[in-house]
């Protein structure tokens, strides 16, 4: 998974190098990448229950994955906030849970499929909505599961999927 800022140019097919601006968040746990995308509708029934009329009232786009790299400054400022977090590993990081709204960033998702099809899954508007609960055992990796939800777009689109067989 790779994070950049909301804005960044993104990619249009499923291998295009990705510019300097997106940051790797890392490994994920072995549950890898989660999306559900719902479409919910309600019913307006005439007197009898006969459904006359069935109306849109939301769409929803969400991804959940587990970044299991905890050190990863740029995993760190994905869940807590661009502006949460300072410092570097090296000179020591800092990090502060508060109740500021989520930046919103652009999410690009690889995947190289079992018969080496490339795929490449956009997210030009996402925001962190939910995090996991984090154990600090000795058997485990740290991580927190990540919850973001996709915006919609100037063009209403919530994600783009692209896919091409490598030869």
């Amino acid at each position: 998974v790779w994070i950049a800022p909301y804005g960044t140019a993104l990619p249009t097919d499923a291998k295009t190098e990705l510019a300097v601006d997106y940051k790797c968040l890392g490994y994920l746990s072995e549950d890898g990448v989660g999306n559900s995308f719902t479409k919910d509708h309600d019913n307006i029934k005439s007197w009898g229950g006969v459904v006359v009329l069935s109306y849109h009232t939301e769409t929803k786009d969400e991804f959940v994955f587990t970044p299991i790299e905890n050190k990863n400054t740029e995993v760190i400022k994905m869940q807590f906030g661009d502006d949460n977090v300072t410092g570097t590993l090296a000179t020591g990081i800092t990090a502060k849970a508060n109740a500021s709204d989520p930046t919103d960033h652009v999410y690009v998702i690889e995947v190289i499929e079992r018969d080496s099809t490339l795929h490449r899954i956009v997210i030009p508007v996402g925001k962190v909505t939910a995090l996991g609960d984090i154990v600090y055992k000795d058997d485990e990796c740290e991580g927190r599961e990540t919850t973001l939800t996709a915006q919609a777009d100037d063009s209403a689109n919530t994600h783009y999927e692209y896919w091409v067989k490598e030869a």
